[in-house]
């Protein structure tokens, strides 16, 4: 069967583009939305299955960017092994990355093993959010196998300062009242820099969005929220306002915006 493989990296030096390059469905735009630089990555096999690989990296030396994606991803049906995702980002001295990815939709009998590396120099800081949702309510979709590898790791300097190994199967879901209880999406969302922790309280004053359960603490330079919701669309305004939170009001990228 015909498989997707896509590669796209984009480098930036103080704010300008220095690098850019785009290698089979993945693709990288860079809309003019303002005095800070935003990156688009997009899949244009519109989804993920078995054999595919997808690739995202970012590279920036100095100044701050904003990185997400046009859509959701969509990882669909796999019955002959896993689709494998790379995200990778290089944030140099002094420099700030925004992580801002939408939500990935994991249909029936999906296999997916992402891994997303974020490498942050000394003085640099981060951003990053990862968000999930089990099938589509609004069509009726109902997810009752799949597997998901996901491995996330935020380093400074070259040592770990977060690793998250998270894998869900087919038996998870069948154990949702000790796990996801009624709800059908999650995220997390990880701010790493120098006083991150300053954030927290301000963050837990807006984690009060109908139809969500959110917590959040703060601790070693790093403020880490958890949420999980019975849909996609009360999980998407939680993180919306949370987001506002720890960008200090700044505006979302634009294809996140309700």
């Amino acid at each position: 069967m015909q498989r997707s493989h896509g590669e796209a990296a984009v480098r930036f030096h103080a704010g300008r583009l220095k690098g850019l390059r785009q290698r089979g469905s993945a693709k990288a735009q860079l809309p003019r939305v303002g005095d800070v630089p935003e990156v688009v990555f997009l899949n244009t096999s519109g989804g993920l299955t078995s054999g595919d690989t997808l690739s995202y990296a970012l590279e920036i030396e100095g100044g701050r960017v904003v990185a997400t994606t046009q859509a959701a991803e969509r990882a669909y049906r796999a019955d002959q092994g896993a689709a494998l995702v790379r995200v990778s980002h290089q944030v140099g001295a002094g420099a700030w990355l925004d992580w801002l990815p939408q939500e990935t939709i994991l249909f029936d009998r999906s296999n997916i093993d992402r891994h997303t590396v974020i490498e942050l120099a000394p003085d640099a800081g981060c951003l990053m959010l990862e968000a999930v949702v089990l099938g589509r309510q609004a069509m009726g979709e109902t997810v009752e196998t799949l597997a998901l590898r996901d491995r996330r790791e935020i380093r400074r300097a070259g040592r770990p300062v977060m690793i998250e190994p998270f894998a869900m199967g087919s038996a998870a879901l069948g154990q949702r009242g000790a796990i996801l209880g009624d709800a059908r999406a999650f995220a997390t969302v990880v701010m790493c820099c120098q006083g991150a922790e300053d954030a927290l309280g301000r963050l837990r004053d807006v984690l009060d969005e109908e139809g969500v359960e959110a917590a959040a603490s703060g601790f070693d330079g790093k403020v880490i929220m958890r949420c999980i919701a019975k849909d996609g669309w009360p999980l998407r305004k939680q993180l919306l306002r949370a987001m506002a939170v720890l960008r200090g009001n700044r505006p979302a990228p634009r294809v996140w915006q309700i």
